[in-house]
C-alpha cells in the first residue's frame, strides 16, 4: 500500500505550460520494428493456450505498466524509473514513455511526458487517449490524439478539485464521462481509517497545444461508501485505503455485467458499481493489480509483464465471461502471477507464472503476429496450471445494463444505497449506455 501523503504544493499555471511545451513533445514517426530489448523466456500456460511475444520493450524504455485501446491500434507505457510523485529515477530520467501499436505489434508512434504515467485510457468520444501521471502526488493529466498533427497530438492538464490528498491512476470512460481512481489517499486523524475520495469525474477544458488546460474532478464514491459484501451478503462499511485499477465489466458476465469494477489493491478488495443496486465488495485472497475478461473464445488477452519488459499475447480457447487479474511481486501470495478470478468465492488461482505482471486487455480478434495474420499454435510450453476458470475486458462495446454518469454520480458515504437506487431509476428511463477504457473508436487501423 502507498504511504499516506499530506497534500503537496502544486507547480504554478504558468510552470506546468512551460513543462507541457518542453517536455510533452510528440514523435509521430514511422519507427521499425528492430531497435528492441532482448525479449525474456515466454511463460508457461495451461494446455490447449498459447503464448506469445507481442512486444519487447523499445530500447531504452524500461517498466510498461498500462496498456489500452483506440481504435484498431494498443497503447502502452513505459515508466523509465521515475518516482511516484515524479520524482526522477536514479538513472536521472523525468519522463514516461506511451508507444503505439498495431494489432501485429508494428510500433506506429510515441510520446514522452512528463512523470510517471500510471493510468492510461482510451477516450473513444474524443479519439484520445488519456494518461495520467504521478499516482502518490503532483499528478497531471495529458491527452494524446494520434490522428491530429504532431504539433497538436499532446496536450496537458492540471487537475482542480484534488481533494484526497494524493494523486491519480486509472482512466476509464463511461457513458459519456472519464472516471479516475484516487490513488494514495490521507488517512484520517487516526492513521487508520479513509473517509476521503475514491473515484472521481474528469473534465477537460481548454488545453490547446503548447498550453495548459484544466481537468476538473467532481468526486464520486467515498473510500468509506457502504458496500454489500458479495458473499456473505451483509452491508459492509468500506476503508478504501489503496483505490488503484478500473474496469468495466462486460454485459457477457453473469450476475456484473455492465458494472464498473474498482480495485482497491492493498485492502485485497474489488469494488463494483452498478446502477440499479448498492455498490458491492469482493475481499480476495491476493491484491491485485488489474484485471481483464474474455468475451470470445478466439479473442486475445493482451499482459504486460513489467519486470520482463515485455508484453505478451495469451490466446485461447477463452470460456465467454473468464475473468483474469494480475497479481503483482510484491503481493504476499501468488506473487508476480496472472490469475484466474472466481467472481463468486473471491479466489484467485494460478494461469501461468510471471515476473510482475501488470496491464491487462482483452480483445475479441484473434492474435493477428507480426505478419498480421492469426497466429495459430502454441507459442510457450503448456503447463498444468490453472484453468482460468470464473467469470471476467474486451474489444468491442458491450451494450446491456450500465450505469450511466448519473448514475455514478455522488456515491459517497451514508446515503449510498439511495443514490444507486436512484441511478437505477435513470437507467430505466433510458440513461447512457457505459462503454470501457479501452474501447475502440472510429480511428482507422494503420
Amino acid at each position: 500500500m502507498p504511504p499516506a501523503l499530506a497534500p503537496t504544493r502544486r507547480r504554478t499555471p504558468s510552470r506546468n505550460a512551460a513543462l507541457a511545451v518542453l517536455c510533452a513533445t510528440a514523435v509521430a514517426s514511422q519507427l521499425p520494428l528492430a531497435g528492441a530489448a532482448a525479449a525474456a523466456p515466454l511463460p508457461g500456460v495451461p494446455s490447449g493456450y498459447s503464448a506469445h511475444l507481442f512486444a519487447a520493450a523499445p530500447t531504452g524504455q524500461t517498466g510498461p505498466d498500462d496498456i489500452a485501446r483506440l481504435g484498431n491500434h494498443l497503447f502502452a507505457a513505459y515508466q523509465n524509473g521515475v518516482g511516484s510523485d515524479g520524482k526522477p529515477s536514479p538513472s536521472g530520467a523525468t519522463k514516461s514513455t506511451v508507444f503505439e501499436y498495431a494489432l501485429s505489434g508494428q510500433k506506429i508512434a510515441s510520446w514522452s511526458l512528463t512523470g510517471k504515467v500510471d493510468g492510461l485510457g482510451a477516450d473513444p468520444a474524443g479519439d484520445r487517449v488519456v494518461a495520467t501521471v504521478n499516482e502518490d502526488a503532483n499528478s497531471s493529466a495529458f491527452t494524446i490524439s494520434p490522428s491530429r498533427p504532431a504539433s497538436e497530438q499532446v496536450r496537458h492538464y492540471a487537475f482542480t478539485g484534488l481533494t484526497h490528498g494524493g494523486g491519480t491512476d486509472s482512466i476509464v470512460y463511461a457513458g459519456g464521462l472519464l472516471y479516475a481512481t484516487a490513488s494514495a489517499p490521507q488517512a484520517d486523524a487516526d492513521g487508520k481509517t479513509y473517509s476521503q475520495t475514491a473515484l472521481y469525474t474528469v473534465k477537460f477544458t481548454g488545453g490547446a497545444a503548447g498550453t495548459q488546460g484544466a481537468a476538473a474532478l467532481t468526486p464520486v464514491l467515498k473510500d468509506n461508501a457502504t458496500a454489500v459484501d458479495r458473499v456473505t451478503g451483509k452491508p459492509a462499511k468500506l476503508n478504501l485505503s489503496d483505490p488503484d485499477s478500473s474496469e468495466h465489466i462486460p454485459a457477457a458476465v453473469p450476475g456484473v455485467g455492465g458494472e464498473v469494477l474498482l480495485d482497491s489493491q492493498g485492502d485485497k478488495q474489488l469494488v463494483f458499481l452498478g446502477a440499479a443496486k448498492a455498490p458491492t465488495v469482493l475481499n480476495l485472497n491476493t491484491q491485485v493489480d488489474d484485471s481483464a475478461f474474455a468475451t470470445r473464445t478466439t479473442g486475445t488477452l493482451y499482459v504486460v509483464d513489467s519486470k520482463a519488459n515485455q508484453i505478451l499475447a495469451v490466446t485461447g480457447p477463452f470460456k465467454k465471461g473468464q475473468s483474469f487479474v494480475s497479481v503483482p511481486n510484491d503481493s504476499d501470495t501468488l506473487k508476480g502471477v496472472l490469475g484466474s478470478l472466481n467472481l463468486k468465492t473471491g479466489q484467485v488461482s494460478t494461469f501461468a507464472q510471471l515476473k510482475n505482471p501488470k496491464g491487462l486487455l482483452f480483445t475479441d480478434e484473434s492474435y493477428q503476429g507480426p505478419t498480421g495474420q492469426p497466429t495459430p499454435g502454441p507459442s510457450s510450453t503448456p503447463t498444468a496450471g490453472g484453468t482460468g476458470g470464473g467469470t471476467g475486458s474486451a474489444g468491442t462495446p458491450s451494450a446491456g445494463a450500465s450505469p450511466s454518469g448519473s448514475a455514478l454520480a455522488a456515491t459517497g458515504a451514508g446515503n449510498t444505497l439511495g443514490i444507486v437506487g436512484i441511478a437505477g431509476a435513470l437507467l430505466a428511463a433510458g440513461s447512457a449506455v457505459f462503454y470501457v477504457t479501452r474501447r475502440r473508436s472510429s480511428r482507422p487501423s494503420a
